[in-house]
């Protein structure tokens, strides 16, 4: 398969090839002394190009093809994962998957993520990791089983948004997100939640809502991709990047925003530079995070759900004009009542 190269990314590549050449190179001839120094050209390049991405770069690298999807963060952290399929409904949707899996020092959780496909073929069979409503009705079905036997949910959020289709629009699709937010707000099992790559709209919102919300450092999450806002605003796509800006749904944007509760480090260049690093990164986060919940819901379990809806509730809620400048001191005079005419 041939390696895939971001356009701001072609400098390190011809740096690499160099390298390269160098080191077969060095087969015959002493290169000792160069090879180290462009080794430390290509580390330094490196540095100064991904410490200083421009967010509409970071969404390209969100959706970098050879980037982890959650079955293979699921398959890495939980080996014994046992897939489940339907709606019990209407059908199997490939583009949501979901099933139980141990997680080291936890116990059995409930797995639940969108799942892109690879190649076209499986891009097909995954619909391109958008979802029908079968797939929210499934992922509902297993929260409740998980609910059932106590189980911790962890769902992994990479969407492009929910399928528009016609056919998904009558079934249901609305409905079906808008079910899962309700049910997820109330679900009496610890939700952490992680963006990996593309959070877009309610596709990704639907299995979105938890107790703890972490965010991949190279993902994105938005109300709408950087191209849609684009093509609204601008009526063209070719403003992407500074829609992109706008938008500001970068991990230290929603970190900033309190979208979300913490960024998840990458290995310098994006996780499909180093899959095994990141692999073992999140698991122990997530391990980190799981037992944290039980301990907070062990201690006082009659507030966990109001914690939850809380968290939730304080999103969205900004000030302008004086009142902000002010800090709210500013104290509200009603009118004076209007006279009676003579």
């Amino acid at each position: 398969m041939a390696k895939t190269v971001l356009e701001f990314e072609k400098p390190i590549e011809e740096l690499e090839q160099k390298l390269e050449e160098m080191r077969k190179l060095s087969e015959t001839v002493d290169l000792t002394n160069e090879i180290r120094e462009m080794e430390t050209k290509v580390d330094l390049l490196k540095q100064e190009i991904y410490q200083n991405l421009t967010r509409w770069q970071r969404v390209q690298l969100a959706r970098h093809p050879d980037r982890p999807y959650s079955l293979d963060y699921i398959n890495a952290i939980s080996p014994d994962f046992t897939e489940l399929h339907g709606d019990r409904s209407v059908r199997d949707d490939p583009a949501i998957v979901g099933g139980f899996g141990t997680l080291d020092k936890v116990g059995s959780i409930l797995w639940i993520g969108h799942q892109k496909g690879r190649d076209t073929k499986q891009n097909v069979f995954r619909n391109f990791g958008m979802p029908n409503p079968e797939g929210y009705r499934k992922a509902f079905r297993l929260m409740k089983l998980a609910e059932k036997f106590g189980r911790p949910v962890i769902t992994l959020l990479d969407t492009p948004g929910a399928f528009p289709g016609i056919e998904a629009e009558e079934r249901g699709q609305a409905e079906a997100i808008a079910r899962n937010l309700f049910e997820m707000a109330r679900l009496n099992v610890p939700i952490v939640v992680v963006i990996i790559g593309e959070g877009a709209s309610g596709g990704a919102l639907g299995i979105g809502l938890g107790d703890r919300i972490l965010m991949m450092e190279n993902a994105w999450y938005s109300v709408i991709s950087p191209e849609s806002c684009s093509s609204i605003l601008w009526r063209s796509w070719e403003y992407k990047e500074q829609a992109a800006e706008a938008l500001k749904l970068t991990a230290t944007d929603m970190l900033g925003q309190g979208i979300i509760d913490r960024i998840i480090p990458e290995p310098l260049g994006g996780a499909q530079r180093a899959p095994e690093v990141i692999f073992q990164t999140l698991k122990e986060i997530l391990t980190e995070e799981i037992l944290a919940l039980r301990e907070l819901h062990r201690i006082d379990p009659a507030s966990n759900l109001d914690r939850r809806t809380e968290k939730f509730g304080r999103m969205g809620v900004w000030q302008e004009g004086l009142d902000a400048a002010l800090n709210e001191s500013v104290t509200l005079v009603p009118e004076p009542a209007p006279q009676p005419l003579n």
